[in-house]
């Protein structure tokens, strides 16, 4: 759910994500299904929040923060095929 007060400026790219009122988000960011962020933040362009993410209110995050959800990012598994999204842990970030 995004609240109705949030500012959210073009070329976004935001899905199943929760987004609480006066919040700020600018140009070139990506928001993530599963991503809770609180009220009154300000999310700077260029920023990539991944499922996991949970921000709380009144946070900052400035320019070209990007996040990661994966302790070790691989493209493979042991075995050498294609991770699926049995091969890894959704690591969450606070």
């Amino acid at each position: 759910m995004i609240h109705q007060n949030v500012k959210i400026h073009n070329l976004t790219n935001i899905y199943g994500c929760s987004i609480d009122e006066n919040t700020k988000i600018g140009p070139f960011v990506e928001i993530q299904s599963g991503v809770n962020i609180g009220k009154n933040c300000k999310i700077q362009s260029h920023s990539f929040i991944c499922d996991g993410v949970n921000i709380e209110d009144g946070v900052f995050i400035g320019h070209g923060v990007m996040f990661c959800n994966d302790r070790l990012p691989k493209a493979t598994n042991i075995s050498g095929h294609l991770k699926s999204n049995e091969d890894w842990k959704l690591e969450k970030t606070h």
